[in-house]
């Protein structure tokens, strides 16, 4: 793709804004990453996310550097067992492959400065896709069409929310101090 595009559910979105405002050092890879997918996001609801597209809790096969395939499952933290089976979005390759469409490649830096092309082979498994069948949704909306939310940056970046302010000036304890 000439562009650099990825499309994100809400929540997904969520958890890498919330991994981004973690990051301590923004130069590792991880953060460059998360600023790239952050940065080209296109964000959809849930129910309006094509089958194609690669969410958490997605079955993926991929490559890398046009190497052997791999399947594996992308999820938000590291699990302990079955081995080999997940993809934390917490690594380089797990993070590069969120968002993107079948046939679709991310180019990265790894740790040891290497460049990888890492390359959605086929979506096996979506959860939203699974939603929609249980519930008889219809299906998405083709991606040529505009995205339902439109982000609009800056504003929250240099502020404290207004709600945060509006609790710390309260005294009242609550129901649980009864």
């Amino acid at each position: 793709m000439s562009k650099e595009t990825c499309i994100l559910t809400t929540k997904d979105f969520t958890i890498l804004e919330a991994m981004r405002n973690r990051c301590i050092n923004r130069h590792e890879p991880l953060a460059e990453i998360l600023a790239r997918k952050l940065g080209s996001a296109q964000v959809m609801f849930r129910e309006d996310l094509p089958v194609n597209v690669a969410s958490v809790n997605s079955r993926v096969t991929f490559s890398v550097n046009r190497g052997s395939s791999d399947t594996r499952v992308l999820s938000l933290e590291r699990m302990a067992a079955p081995v080999g089976m997940f993809l934390p979005i917490t690594t380089l390759r797990g993070l590069a492959l969120l968002g993107l469409e079948q046939g679709q490649e991310f180019v990265l830096t790894n740790g040891q400065g290497l460049t990888e092309t890492v390359m959605l082979a086929t979506v096996d498994y979506q959860p939203e896709a699974v939603r929609r069948e249980k519930s008889g949704e219809a299906a998405p909306r083709p991606r040529q069409q505009r995205p339902l939310l439109r982000l609009v940056r800056g504003g929250a970046d240099d502020k404290p929310s207004g709600m945060q302010q509006a609790l710390d000036c309260c005294d009242d304890p609550g129901p649980s101090a009864a």
